[in-house]
């Protein structure tokens, strides 16, 4: 079973690898696929023990819809929050009310937690500082709320109810 999980791991590396190279080199000229298939693998035979946490089992179809249905929510997410953070950096005089939040999770895979905390950092006006087994606390640029039920559903919960999906 482990080699499976390892064989696993390995080629859904190569293949997120391979993607992102795609997307840099933006061709699809024979000569740059190729390339890009060779250093993908050399790259995720070097890594995949390392950096990988799921294998192959994330692409059925049904999680591969899911998966999308995140991006879309990211994006809004991103959106939304560029805008706010825009709003108060193009007009200081509006108070901002910066602080520490913390709200405790759902998710059980150590994965689906470091996709959450990556997904809090990157849209503008939280950080996420620290993970202590389920519990999350947030730098927010502008507390509009301190109970925890509050925070969870202002900051995670759309993207903790997918990723339940897909991880758990």
């Amino acid at each position: 079973m482990e080699n499976v999980s390892n064989i696993s791991k390995l080629i859904y590396t190569w293949i997120i690898l391979f993607i992102v190279w795609l997307a840099f080199t933006s061709t699809l000229a024979t000569e740059e696929v190729v390339t890009g298939m060779f250093v993908s693998m050399i790259v995720a035979l070097l890594s995949f023990r390392f950096f990988t946490g799921t294998g192959l089992s994330v692409f059925t179809p049904r999680k591969v819809l899911y998966l999308i249905q995140y991006f879309f929510v990211f994006i809004a997410a991103l959106i939304k929050a560029n805008f706010h953070v825009a709003k108060i950096v193009l007009s200081p005089k509006l108070p901002i009310n910066p602080g520490i939040v913390e709200f405790e999770t759902n998710l059980k895979s150590d994965f689906a937690k470091m996709v959450l905390a990556n997904s809090i950092t990157l849209t503008p006006g939280t950080f996420t500082v620290d993970i202590v087994e389920n519990r999350y606390y947030i730098h927010w640029l502008e507390v509009s709320a301190t109970d925890e039920e509050s925070v969870y559903k202002e900051i995670a919960e759309s993207f903790e109810k997918i990723l339940l999906k897909i991880y758990e």
